[in-house]
């Protein structure tokens, strides 16, 4: 799971991310959009938040039902946190950190682009911005990625891969059995950036 608020860079990550795993990328935006060219555009940022849960909803069905796993790209809030935990597989979660600042940026440049049913500009600072979603979301093993510039995707892979059970179905590339799962918290920056080079 590729979690973060608004404008932490999620989709730009999890899908190199999907890509080099070999997973199937969901992303609840793509299903909230489908439901909204269908369904209509909502009335209100209420009506655009249940489509949202709606969306999260039917991308955790899918994440279910897959055989091999898969990358899930959406803000998580606890409404689905218990069907986060259901999710067959290993379950780690990337989240997604960029000071506030850069995250407000890229949302109003990318506002103007984006599906007009998703309403960016009625939506208010403390929405889409808090406690709740800047942080991991504590359910899954949490790698932390500074996104405020250009991410080394190998090595968040890499951690993934070392977070993941030696039987597990979500990473279908050879894991290291000598790595602990259960309580391993991991902090990943980019290499390029921050001159360090984490344990594997």
């Amino acid at each position: 799971m590729v979690s973060g608020p608004p404008g932490s860079g999620k989709s730009t990550l999890a899908r190199p991310i999907a890509d080099e795993l070999r997973l199937a990328l969901i992303a609840k935006d793509a299903i909230k959009e489908a439901l909204m060219d269908v369904l209509g555009y909502p009335s209100s940022v209420e009506e655009s938040r249940t489509l949202g849960r709606a969306a999260v909803i039917a991308m955790l069905n899918v994440a279910a039902a897959t055989q091999a796993g898969a990358v899930l790209d959406s803000t998580f809030f606890p409404y689905a946190f218990a069907q986060l935990r259901s999710l067959p597989g290993t379950l780690v979660e990337v989240h997604c950190r960029c000071p506030r600042e850069v995250a407000v940026a890229r949302y109003t440049a990318r506002s103007p682009t984006r599906h007009a049913g998703h309403l960016d500009a009625d939506r208010q600072p403390d929405e889409l911005w808090n406690d709740q979603n800047t942080r991991p979301t504590g359910i899954a093993p949490a790698i932390v990625v500074d996104t405020t510039a250009p991410v080394d995707v190998a090595v968040v892979v890499r951690r993934i891969n070392d977070l993941a059970r030696a039987d597990s179905t979500i990473c279908p590339r050879p894991l290291r059995p000598d790595v602990g799962f259960a309580q391993e918290q991991a902090q990943i920056v980019d290499d390029a950036q921050r001159g360090r080079r984490h344990p594997r």
